[in-house]
């Protein structure tokens, strides 16, 4: 598995021919985005920021696209959706979070989520993370203080960081990596991972460097 941050919420995972494409921005968002092809769209929320499907239609690639809480089941992967608070952009608003699971891997995507806990629905649907993306910049999504307590509780294996930088608290990062006992990490421009590759590891944070 190949995973490469885009900017933002933006995530591309790259699995053997599958290519999986969540919270692409959109055009007309004032972030910069990327285009390529992928299978699966997933967006956590309806703003330009995070909905742009397509810019990940390319070619004779039009992905599937899922936007909202369920279960769906795409290809062999199974994504389930859930419910949960974000004020980004102001405003109450419904974010989705996202689990799946590819080559083994069990990965979770929180989106806008701005809450300080889950709800036991979510906890119960998505234990035994290996991979949990979070938002850590504030301004209608978690701030990172908040972000590495929810990592923590969640015992997850490996932490990546999105929406930091040109969005929320200009410090974030900094924030986010002293509270996790990070310090030091250096960004890299993509992970490459496997199952194996998790044993022994623990609440372990990764940086990615948007390539966008």
């Amino acid at each position: 598995m190949i995973i490469t941050y885009q900017g933002l919420q933006f995530i591309k995972i790259q699995q053997g021919d599958l290519t999986i494409a969540i919270n692409p921005i959109s055009k007309t968002s004032k972030h910069k985005s990327s285009r390529f092809g992928a299978d699966i769209a997933l967006c956590s929320l309806n703003h330009i920021d995070m909905n742009g499907v397509d810019m990940v239609a390319h070619g004779d690639r039009n992905p599937f696209i899922i936007s909202g809480p369920g279960e769906y089941e795409v290809g062999g992967i199974f994504v389930k959706g859930f419910a949960s608070p974000s004020h980004y952009d102001g405003g109450e608003k419904i974010n989705t979070i996202y689990s799946f699971i590819i080559d083994g891997i069990n990965i979770c995507f929180l989106g806008a989520h701005d809450g300080a806990n889950l709800s036991t629905e979510v906890k119960e649907a998505i234990d035994g993370v290996d991979v949990l993306f979070v938002p850590i910049g504030g301004d209608g999504v978690l701030n990172a203080v908040e972000a590495s307590k929810l990592a923590v509780k969640m015992e997850v294996k490996i932490v990546i960081p999105v929406h930091y930088g040109e969005v929320g608290d200009k410090d974030a990062l900094k924030i986010f990596l002293k509270e996790s006992d990070a310090e030091g990490t250096k960004g890299i421009d993509k992970l490459i991972l496997k199952k194996k590759d998790l044993e022994g590891k623990d609440g372990e944070v990764v940086v990615l460097e948007a390539q966008s």
